[in-house]
């Protein structure tokens, strides 16, 4: 199965930014090969861009404030694990606080950092880091790559608290709906979404189907165009018969 995500606020969008930026950094920065760190390196560039938005730390704090309270008054629900209840409490409050204590705006230990402003600067060049144009970064890829790994991870390090409040709040965004199962023969589907007020809207398709669906929505229609995978012209899938779960996340 493949899920598809259309966030429905500016908030939620920069979320999911964040959380691909991290997987993907995740994934260059676990393999030894030095073109994947470069890879790692560009994506931390990436993710310092996108967090340094003002309001990004005091919306997730708030945020997590919010989520405690509801799920505190879930204490002693018969319909509520204790156990696994607990455990999401401590998390948020653990992640708070790291957050809280963190200062300055998130990413500014990279932009202290002459030697990466220098790689950042030339990485904006097409063709522009070349062992020439910048020998100590020449350099440090030629490092053992257990090295590299340790830096990248300590670079990486600081957006901690940011990353674990993301895992959190989107946790529980997507755990917040059900799916419900839909069908067209036509490759289009339309649904009026009257008092919902979703956040965020998950599409999910069986692998096989050679379709991928184009979402748009406001806070009244919901419109989906189901569309032929693959390359050359995008032809919607108006022979086919689609099935798939559309699930309505709000927090």
């Amino acid at each position: 199965m493949i899920h598809y995500e259309y966030p429905l606020s500016e908030r939620i969008r920069t979320l999911l930014r964040l959380e691909d930026l991290f997987d993907r950094f995740d994934a260059y920065a676990s393999s030894p090969d030095s073109h994947a760190h470069h890879a790692a390196l560009l994506t931390l560039f990436e993710l310092a861009e996108v967090a340094a938005r003002a309001d990004l730390k005091s919306d997730l704090l708030q945020e997590l404030d919010r989520q405690k309270s509801v799920l505190t008054a879930l204490r002693g629900n018969p319909h509520v694990q204790d156990s696994t209840l607990e455990q999401v409490l401590a998390s948020i409050e653990s992640t708070h606080q790291k957050m809280y204590q963190t200062p300055g705006k998130v990413g500014m230990h990279l932009r202290e950092d002459e030697w990466l402003m220098a790689i950042k600067q030339r990485a904006a060049i097409p063709g522009g880091m070349s062992e020439f144009d910048l020998p100590s970064y020449h350099y440090w890829q030629h490092r053992p790559a257990e090295e590299r790994m340790q830096q990248l991870r300590r670079w990486l390090l600081p957006f901690a608290s940011i990353h674990s409040a993301i895992d959190i709040v989107l946790g529980l965004l997507r755990d917040s709906g059900q799916p419900e199962l839909q069908h067209v023969d036509n490759g289009s589907y339309q649904r009026m979404l009257e008092s919902r007020n979703p956040l965020l809207i998950r599409v999910t398709l069986t692998d096989s189907l050679p379709c991928v669906p184009e979402i748009s929505a406001n806070k009244y229609m919901l419109n989906i165009r189901f569309v032929q995978a693959g390359f050359g012209q995008m032809r919607i899938c108006s022979d086919l018969a689609i099935d798939f779960d559309l699930t309505f996340c709000t927090l």
